[in-house]
């Protein structure tokens, strides 16, 4: 086991920070893609090949959130026994996971083919955008393997303290998916195929990628296909980790699912912008992602090494560093959101919605990275059932009921929008409450 890469020891402070830089870097270079993706769709497809592509988000997260809250638990897993330094255990823990990615894979790409035009129609995609949302929803899933691999084995990585690696694959990634919508949309004229066919080549590209380097290194999380079999013990371990995480994601995606029903019969002009919006918006979930995933593997390496107050301290430090830097791309966002819509596409309603959604809920993004940053450090510290209740009553049943209740009375962009932060701030509230709760019973962390 490379020591450099634990994390149970050492300056806390350094130990995130190197560990979640190489994540944000990456989550960078992915969110340039998906930004290019949608420039290169809107720019030269025109407005509604990017409501095509971009309301079709949410049914395709609503799928694969599900099967990657599995890859989430299965980390917490692992890095709890490379953190107690137990390597028959982490050995059987990551075979286990790869299995169970293999038959994740083999489902979704079944569910997402069959169910694809069904799904669509039920949250009223408008018929002008329909066969276009159709054909990248169902190429798209028929690779969704490589998504999900990657995804397990990047887990298995990053449990073992190691984010350098996947930065490398991300990037490589990212830069194979600009070339190839470049080539596919704008030479070949291929249309929404085209970017879909770009997703799932770049996504295998860096699925084998990290399958190379799991195979080759020498460490207990090393993949030999000849051990590729289900511990009975620690399957039951994953899910019990996995499933409440793969529900909360599933239950928040439904929600949006229906809240993405809701925006779709505002028409085209609205799906684009709201859709532009959404790309933007995923510079801000960066700072989010990569100190929650860096908390999530501290606190289960040090939670497993029984170094509780260490953990703690971690918390603390990752919390300030992710409320500070997010709220930061909120004021940006807040103040150039025109100009950054307006890249998108030139159609004044198309950026009219775009604006109207960033302005509303931009400032209060430090309500949602508390939200984010709490789960993560919940399912590093053995409560994944936390911040699934606290999602499914806050984040769904919240927006859902609002959403049959009072979404006709008041049927506008600005009522959906407003939505997020009030929701954003329930939770918040929840979440502080359990973590006083968690602090009272250990006083040694306090």
């Amino acid at each position: 086991m490379d020591e450099k890469l634990l994390m149970t020891s050492g300056d806390y402070r350094k130990k995130i920070i190197y560990f979640a830089l190489p994540i944000f870097l990456g989550n960078l270079f992915q969110q340039f893609y998906n930004t290019a993706d949608s420039l290169i769709v809107g720019n030269f497809l025109g407005s509604s090949a990017l409501a095509a592509v971009s309301s079709t988000g949410s049914l395709i997260f609503l799928l694969i959130g599900f099967f990657l809250g599995f890859s989430s638990g299965s980390g917490v897993i692992i890095a709890r026994e490379i953190g107690a330094r137990n390597e028959e255990n982490t050995s059987k823990a990551v075979h286990t996971a790869v299995v169970l990615g293999i038959l994740f894979s083999i489902g979704m790409t079944a569910a997402g083919v069959l169910f694809a035009e069904p799904m669509l129609r039920m949250i009223g995609i408008p018929e002008s955008v329909f066969r276009e949302a159709s054909l990248y929803v169902r190429i798209y899933f028929a690779g969704a393997a490589g998504l999900v691999m990657y995804n397990i084995m990047v887990g298995i990585l990053q449990a073992a303290g190691d984010s350098r690696h996947p930065l490398y694959y991300l990037i490589t990634s990212s830069l194979i998916n600009i070339v190839l919508d470049l080539l596919f949309i704008a030479v070949f004229h291929m249309g929404v195929e085209g970017a879909a066919l770009a997703t799932i080549i770049s996504q295998f590209v860096s699925m084998f990628l990290v399958y190379h380097r799991l195979r080759h290194v020498d460490a207990a999380y090393r993949i030999d296909l000849t051990k590729l079999r289900i511990a009975p013990e620690f399957l039951k371990e994953i899910f019990a980790y996995g499933l409440p995480t793969a529900m909360q994601g599933c239950v928040i995606d439904f929600a949006n699912l229906m809240i993405q029903a809701y925006i779709n019969s505002f028409g085209q002009n609205a799906m684009a912008g709201i859709g532009a919006y959404s790309r933007i918006e995923g510079f801000m979930f960066l700072p989010v992602t990569a100190f929650g995933m860096a908390l999530t593997t501290f606190v289960s390496q040090n939670i497993g090494a029984r170094q509780r107050e260490r953990a703690f301290q971690g918390i603390r430090f990752g919390t300030v560093c992710t409320l500070i830097s997010i709220e930061l791309i909120g004021v940006v966002i807040y103040v150039f959101s025109p100009q950054m819509i307006s890249l998108f596409i030139q159609d004044p309603d198309v950026i009219y919605y775009g604006v109207l959604r960033a302005r509303i809920c931009s400032l209060f993004y430090f309500l949602l990275g508390f939200s984010h940053v709490t789960s993560s450090v919940m399912r590093g510290l053995g409560r994944p059932v936390v911040p699934m209740a606290v999602m499914l009553i806050c984040w769904c049943a919240v927006r859902v009921i609002a959403i049959m209740l009072l979404g006709e009375t008041f049927h506008s962009i600005a009522f959906v929008s407003w939505l997020y932060p009030i929701t954003w701030a329930l939770s918040s509230i929840a979440y502080v409450i359990q973590y006083l709760q968690i602090l009272k019973n250990e006083p040694a962390a306090a």
